[in-house]
């Protein structure tokens, strides 16, 4: 049993501990937030550098062809496979928004020639295989998948950078930055330590907490524009899908067709 003069010590040593140990002021806080923005921004800049600079910032078009795999959430089976997957995108510059759909995007899956799911937006309307999707379900879709693509613009006027910490990622050594859109949506970018290619990146979506992983990387020879060739998908730590991309094309033309609803 401890008695009254133990006690005492007890609280007299946790007392001298939590004095040793005052809270910053309000001045010295202001400045390490300054230094994380600033150290944050170095981290980003170092980044855009690496995957090819002005071009990667603003490429105009992108068409991705490869292959991806699709896993049960409720096992280790591969759901389906399509052998056929591709990715055409149109950007907007000057993005503002992290996890709202932009530009135009048409994304199609096949296996043997048949289709699994095709989902498009032609900067107005979403649509899949199935017609046109209704705009809150569209919202939420574009909200759980939508989010590399705010990096180009977090080095402009409202963004907030803020250094995360480091963190391991596939064996890579990875720094992490919180980038926080104007309207206060947050997503976790890792840059490869070493590299400074982009090898993860994470953010709250309606699906859950979703991670995507990023590996293989090749440098197109003409444009110096710096391609993950595989993707892994995550919500809630479960593996949703890998894409393998085996071609890639930047700043090629693309007809509007591609991005138009089906006809009824």
């Amino acid at each position: 049993m401890i008695g009254a003069i133990g006690k005492a010590i007890i609280a007299a040593v946790a007392l001298t501990f939590a004095v040793a140990a005052p809270a910053q002021s309000e001045g010295e806080a202001g400045a390490a937030a300054s230094d994380s923005a600033s150290q944050a921004r170095a981290v980003v800049e170092a980044g855009v550098a690496a995957h090819g600079g002005d071009g990667w910032l603003d490429p105009g078009t992108l068409m991705l062809v490869g292959y991806a795999e699709f896993y049960a959430a409720d096992s280790t089976a591969v759901r389906s496979r399509a052998d056929d997957y591709r990715m055409w995108r149109v950007y907007d510059a000057g993005r503002t928004s992290a996890h709202a759909a932009e530009g135009k995007v048409r994304i199609s899956a096949r296996s043997e020639g048949a289709v699994l799911f095709e989902v498009g937006f032609d900067g107005e309307t979403t649509w899949n295989e199935k017609g046109i999707v209704p705009k809150a379900q569209a919202d939420a879709f574009w909200a759980s998948n939508f989010g590399f693509g705010i990096v180009r613009s977090a080095l402009e006027e409202g963004f907030t950078l803020q250094l995360a910490p480091p963190r391991m990622v596939d064996g890579h050594a990875v720094e992490l930055v919180r980038i926080v859109d104007p309207q206060g949506q947050e997503t976790l970018f890792g840059f490869d330590a070493d590299s400074h290619f982009i090898r993860y990146l994470a953010f709250r979506t309606p699906r859950g907490w979703h991670e995507r992983t990023y590996d293989d990387f090749i440098r197109m020879p003409d444009s110096g524009w710096v391609q993950a060739r595989t993707v892994t998908l995550y919500y809630d730590g479960v593996k949703s899908n890998t894409v393998w991309w085996r071609e890639v094309a930047v700043g090629e033309p693309l007809d509007d067709a591609l991005f138009a609803p089906p006809a009824e």
